[in-house]
């Protein structure tokens, strides 16, 4: 059993799947010779060489293209954006060509793309290397959304995301690369896809978050129990494909829900949630699903952790929504 961070983990991942299939290759910026500026591809150049771990030019157009090249003829590349935020160049490759092929070739072309990009803020990097924009790409019909908030999950979720024939984007909470550690089993292998995590069981409410959010969402419910209430915590690991079970059967056992993520409120993934539950257990809600998000504002710099969700804002949203109805 192996005591881990974060962004081990993902190193791990990836050289466990480069050791296992010769097809499976890197591209991305300052990912080989520097291994990357958060150093998760760190040892990772030495080990395999120019071949498979490609340092690009600064293009993300250019290494979403490339990687798409690259599937079509058979490798399984796994390309970094450095920055979620500078996903965008490339945003065309991914929702017009990426996330088609195998739909428009009826299934005879499989792009088997993994796109890693750390996101989120935490770091002080203003907003342009805060963003947290995964509803742009959970709306787009071909891809999956991957969000791990422990070692564990990143390494056995990216696992799963090398060896899936469909595209994959694999979002990674870059505020707690290293402060979050944890055991990852020796030989652990892929976790699936689909499968939310209870972190902490509890009968009033139901707390429902991802990624960053994970620590400051278990740190209120932990909180609340003094002001007698009992939470919930589910971490969706996943959020395409949803496990839209065991939200609704949280739901149904506690009546209540609150949805965290540091994503803007306006049309974030917590909207859908909020929909899921109106439409599928509208008869078990004893109160609004309550949302603790982002603003809707570009993201700040020196009130970055005004802008950010934290256990205070979560706990009273939890405490208020157990009160309600």
């Amino acid at each position: 059993m192996t005591e881990t961070t974060i962004v081990q983990a993902v190193n791990r991942a990836l050289r466990e799947a480069m050791q296992a299939d010769p097809d499976v290759l890197l591209l991305g910026e300052d990912i080989g010779v520097n291994g990357g500026v958060f150093r998760a591809t760190e040892g990772l150049f030495k080990e395999f060489g120019a071949d498979r771990v490609i340092d690009t030019p600064l293009s993300e157009t250019g290494i979403i293209g490339t990687a798409i090249g690259m599937a079509l003829y058979g490798l399984k590349p796994v390309a970094e954006i450095q920055f979620m935020d500078f996903i965008y160049p490339g945003f065309d490759q991914i929702v017009s060509e990426l996330t088609k092929f195998r739909y428009r070739s009826g299934g005879q072309y499989p792009c088997h793309v993994v796109i890693r990009t750390p996101y989120g803020g935490g770091i002080k990097g203003g907003l342009y290397h805060s963003q947290s924009t995964e509803a742009y790409f959970a709306h787009t019909p071909g891809i999956k959304v991957v969000v791990p908030s422990t070692p564990a999950d990143a390494h056995g979720l990216l696992l799963s995301a090398i060896q899936d024939p469909d595209p994959v984007l694999f979002l990674e909470p870059k505020r707690i690369y290293r402060s979050v550690s944890g055991e990852v089993p020796d030989g652990a292998g892929p976790e699936p896809f689909g499968h939310a995590r209870v972190v902490r069981e509890g009968t009033d409410v139901s707390v429902f978050a991802y990624g960053a959010m994970i620590p400051p969402a278990a740190e209120a419910c932990e909180g609340v129990a003094a002001d007698g209430v009992s939470a919930e915590l589910i971490d969706l690991r996943t959020l395409v494909p949803l496990d839209e079970a065991s939200v609704l059967a949280s739901v149904e056992k506690t009546g209540r829900a609150v949805v965290v993520h540091e994503a803007p409120r306006f049309c974030g993934f917590g909207a859908e949630l909020a929909a899921i539950l109106a439409e599928r257990a509208f008869f078990s809600l004893r109160a609004p699903v309550a949302r603790v998000t982002g603003y809707d504002t570009p993201f700040p710099y020196a009130l970055e952790q005004l802008y950010l969700p934290d256990a205070a804002r979560i706990r009273r949203a939890i405490v208020d929504t157990a009160r309600a109805g």
